[in-house]
Order: C-alpha cells, then structure tokens, then sequence
C-alpha cells in the first residue's frame, strides 16, 4: 500500500512544478505528517526530492527528475483503455487523437498485455443516448469543445425559449446527460448550464481566460442537476398507494420527491394501503405519471386530478366491459 503511495506521489511531483504538503495530502488521502515522511523515505531511497521552506513552499523534484516507473499491471492497461468513450470522442472531433493516443500506449505494453484493448472492449461498451432516442449530434459541437480544451473565450447566439440572446462565455466544461451535449461556462461572473444544440452560432476566436482553479466540474453539474430536478416539481397531489404501487412510484416519477414522500406517508391502513404528498412538475404531468400505475393509486388531492382519474376509469370500463 505504501509503495503504490510512494509512486503516486513521484509521478504527481513529476507532472507539476511544484505541490504543497496539504495538496500532496489530500490527493494521496493522508496526512500532511505522513506526507513528509514520504517525501524523507523517497529522498533516502535516492529520489531527489525537495522541501521548500515558508509559507509559499512545497515538495518538488529536483534537475529534471523522470522516474522510469513506465510498466503497467492488467488492471491498470484495462482501466486506460475503459477511459475513452469512442463516441463522445467522435462528436467532440477528437477520435483521432484519441485512437493515437491508444496506439502508441499499446506500442508500450509489454507482450504479455497486448491484448488489454480487445478484452475491455469485449467486456464493456457505453452506450449513453436513452431508449427510444436517435442521437444527434449538435453541429456546433466541436468548436464549443475546441475553446474549452483551449480556455477561449466564445461569443454565441443562444436559442432561449422563443428568443435568441447573445452570450459572451467563458466555457469551462462539456457535460454528456442522456445523449444529450451541456456545457458549463462562466458569463458575467457567474456559472451556467446551456443545452450545445441550442446554440445558433459560436465564435471561438475570443482572448484566453484564466480558469478558476476551484471550479469543480462534476460537483457543478451534480448540485445544478439537483436543483433543476427539484424546481420542476412545483405542484403537489395527494395519494393513496397499495404495496405495490409504493414499490412502483419511484419507477414512474421523480425517484428523489418519491422517495422522500413515501419516507413521510401515513399509514398503512387496514388494507395496507399508505397516503402520502407527492411533489410533481403539474398535474397535467402527474396524471400521465401515476395513471401507470393503474389499480394501485388513489387520488385524493387535487379535486380536478380526481375526477381526471374517476372519469378515465369510467370509460375504461365502458371499453372493456
């Protein structure tokens, strides 16, 4: 365990110029005490290492160092190859880097793991569009990928609604949803999420920007994702569940807000049924939802919804009578 640290940390140091203790520690997972113990380790096992002193110091490897750690385990190899999504890739025009990039990796395995690229690809694939889905690939794509790889600044028009809006953006990130292409940019100092297939033209000529290295792409899109899900959900309709539609309503709804209201329903009553408040995006939508799950739901709430149900009931059985 300590030696699969100690090579980490070499190769950390090797790709930058220069990392703090607190940095080093939080990467590798420890403390910055056993950090410098590392640092003391490595330097007596003949890895020129180097402590700065002072407020702005840090650990960084001295006269050029490269380590020769160049070999890799099955796993490992397997792992390189799972990384790249050779769709996403392509969409973003840079499969044929990528496809270079693999080729000169595998040039390096050794014999005994030439065959790592065919076993994941036998093993996995990723296939990111939902059911039902053709995906199409939003033709301004590339360039939006292009500034951000190059931290460039891009002038859009932007399809919002029934408007176009022109935007100056600094993109930060591309997010790939159910087939779907986001990208996460800064615009008058605050971060955004615009749909790439919204955009009617891109300008990718713009000056450099300097990323705020805080930035936190994945944490970013999981809060925003959160906070989408839950601002849809502005109405409410009461419901009573048999077993199995409590089982089923995370199926057919917000699994979250279904979730969190069958964790506060009444009940079960004397035939096992529980009542709870559900969250919805608006009736209209609720109905759609919570007509699949047919026999097992009871609308209590709203009046409206109700009736809705008794009245899609009667002709049903009207239909199959």
């Amino acid at each position: 365990m300590r030696a699969a640290r100690l090579i980490k940390m070499v190769l950390l140091l090797q790709a930058r110029p220069s990392m703090t203790g607190a940095e080093l520690a939080r990467e590798l997972e420890v403390s910055e005490r056993t950090i410098t113990r590392d640092a003391l380790a490595l330097s007596e096992a003949g890895v020129p290492v180097f402590a700065d002193r002072g407020r702005a110091g840090g650990y960084r490897l001295v006269g050029g160092y490269r380590t020769r750690l160049t070999g890799l385990g099955r796993s490992e190899a397997e792992a390189l190859f799972l990384s790249g999504l050779p769709g996403a890739l392509r969409e973003m025009g840079l499969h044929d880097a990528a496809s270079a990039a693999r080729l000169k990796v595998s040039a390096a395995l050794v014999p005994s793991l030439k065959d790592a690229p065919q076993s994941v690809a036998q093993r996995f694939h990723l296939d990111a569009p939902g059911w039902y889905q053709e995906p199409e690939t939003p033709q301004l794509l590339p360039a939006v990928a292009e500034a951000v790889w190059d931290d460039r600044r891009i002038r859009t028009r932007y399809r919002r609604r029934d408007a176009e809006v022109e935007r100056e953006l600094e993109p930060y990130g591309l997010v790939l949803k159910a087939g779907v292409w986001y990208l996460c940019a800064r615009a008058d100092g605050t971060f955004r999420v615009y749909r790439i297939d919204r955009f009617m033209a891109v300008d990718g000529n713009g000056q450099l920007f300097v990323r705020d290295e805080d930035f936190d792409l994945p944490g970013f899109w999981a809060e925003r994702a959160a906070q989408f899900a839950r601002s849809i959900l502005r109405a409410e309709v009461v419901v009573r569940l048999t077993e199995e539609g409590a089982r089923r309503l995370p199926y057919v709804t917000d699994r979250v807000a279904a979730r969190e209201a069958l964790a506060a329903a009444e009940g079960p009553d004397g035939q096992g049924r529980v009542t709870l408040t559900l969250p919805v995006e608006s009736h209209e939508v609720a109905y759609g939802q919570l007509f699949a799950l047919g026999p097992h739901v009871e609308v209590l709430e709203p009046p409206e919804l109700r009736a809705l149900f008794a009245e899609s009931a009667r002709r049903a059985a009207e239909l199959y009578r």
